[in-house]
């Protein structure tokens, strides 16, 4: 399995939108997408293509991961791909992903790709877009797929128009749980949150779903709008004080563990290994501010 990286937010660009793009390095987000898929027309798709690589040169140029959503049409994801393997970007997201069989296939393709350009093979990571209900019985198959896969993230908008539902989080919720507990156990980032990615009109209601996100286990989000970026950030970052409480309850728990003690007391806490590894799990989204 690919390494994870922790990506609390990874902002939507639109590759063939050049005023956004050379804007992007300024929103703070730990990655940007650069999407070909449904943001830009097809019309527009080849030439997008064709400036994708100027376009992750300057969305990179800070530091940031830069990652692109291809099209879920076998066509145009192969032209998207010949376009798209490159060091520069870190991982694809592939769209509308029902099967396991779907990432293999793309997998196989990037696995020849690689090798063509004399990049490290692997180099390029996946993730997986569910947007249909067609995909909830083969979450665990879609999630171990491949090796280069690291997140599954829950389209919304899409798999709530699938369902004949709206996109809010009484009716989001038992189906991004289920994509929560799927990546848990393949042991890849689940992304995303219980409600609609386009609604960005209320910051306050967004980082209650974004808390509410992060409590039942997602550990960062796909976003649209800058003003989401700086929430997920904020949300997803430990304040001093869990970091401070952190590090001194693993550094109780290792004193006591040298002494033969499996479990210890904490601030009026039991500790044992499950909340250790929570707190190591805490320190590791530890970011520089931007």
């Amino acid at each position: 399995m690919a390494e994870l990286t922790l990506w609390r937010s990874l902002l939507f660009l639109p590759a063939n939108n050049q005023k956004f793009i050379e804007k992007a390095h300024t929103r703070g987000a730990d990655g940007y997408i650069l999407d070909l898929e449904d943001s830009v027309p097809n019309e527009h798709k080849v030439s997008a293509r064709a400036n994708i690589i100027d376009a992750v040169k300057v969305v990179a140029q800070d530091g940031a991961d830069a990652l692109v959503r291809i099209n879920a049409s076998l066509r145009l994801a192969v032209s998207d791909l010949e376009a798209v393997i490159h060091p520069q970007f870190s991982a694809i997201i592939l769209p509308k992903v029902t099967s396991a069989a779907q990432v293999q296939l793309i997998a196989e393709a990037i696995d020849e790709l690689e090798f063509e350009r004399q990049m490290p093979v692997g180099h390029t990571h996946l993730i997986a877009q569910i947007e249909h209900v067609n995909a909830m019985p083969y979450l665990d198959e879609i999630a171990k797929s491949s090796s280069r896969m690291v997140a599954m993230t829950m389209g919304t908008e899409d798999f709530s128009l699938s369902m004949g539902m709206e996109p809010v989080v009484e009716a989001l919720m038992g189906p991004c749980q289920q994509l929560i507990m799927a990546c848990r156990r393949a042991n890849i980032l689940p992304m995303g949150f219980p409600s609609s990615i386009a609604d960005f009109s209320d910051p306050v209601e967004f980082r209650s779903t974004i808390e509410l996100a992060k409590n039942i286990g997602f550990a960062g989000a796909p976003c649209v709008h800058p003003l989401q970026v700086d929430i997920l950030n904020q949300v997803y970052m430990p304040t001093e004080k869990q970091i401070l409480e952190a590090q001194e309850l693993i550094q109780s728990f290792k004193m006591q563990y040298e002494q033969g003690i499996g479990a210890t007391n904490y601030a009026s806490k039991m500790v044992d290994l499950p909340v250790v590894l929570r707190a190591e799990n805490l320190l590791k989204r530890v970011k520089p501010q931007n």
